[in-house]
């Protein structure tokens, strides 16, 4: 590597030491007690799936409701799993669903960019990671 490269890379490094780049609401961890087997932080955009209060993934990003579909706040327990479900009320595709409330609030595959009628959006990977994890009765705290 030539040492220009170096030198740029090098000072980038520096920066993001000094800037502080790990200091994100990964860094500080969950919010959640240690009965939560999935811990959501409405306010960072990001979950965590847990496992006797230790993260087993995450802290991973996710949309969330709008505002006139906000999603809810509270603790609560993984209802039922749908691998291929789809949305009768909102016409579209849920695949890997794991619905937590009895108001069909659920985590699942869905756009990274675009806010939900309540559900939380998950990436493929981490939308599969919820599924494989969550069973029905595991409990899901929600934080602002």
């Amino acid at each position: 590597m030539n040492r220009k490269l170096t030198a740029v890379l090098a000072s980038i490094a520096a920066m993001a030491a000094t800037i502080g780049f790990a200091a994100t609401a990964d860094a500080a961890g969950p919010p959640c007690g240690p009965k939560a087997k999935a811990c959501l932080k409405l306010s960072a955009n990001t979950a965590w799936l847990m496992n006797n209060g230790k993260v087993t993934r995450g802290g991973v990003r996710v949309t969330v409701g709008k505002p006139a579909y906000p999603t809810p706040v509270g603790t609560f327990r993984v209802q039922y799993k749908d691998i291929d479900h789809y949305s009768k009320q909102f016409h579209g595709p849920m695949p890997y669903s794991v619905f937590f409330t009895n108001t069909g609030v659920a985590f699942h595959q869905g756009s990274l960019k675009v806010q939900s009628h309540g559900c939380v959006h998950l990436s493929h990977a981490d939308a599969v990671a919820f599924f494989n994890t969550l069973q029905p009765g595991d409990v899901v705290q929600v934080v602002r």
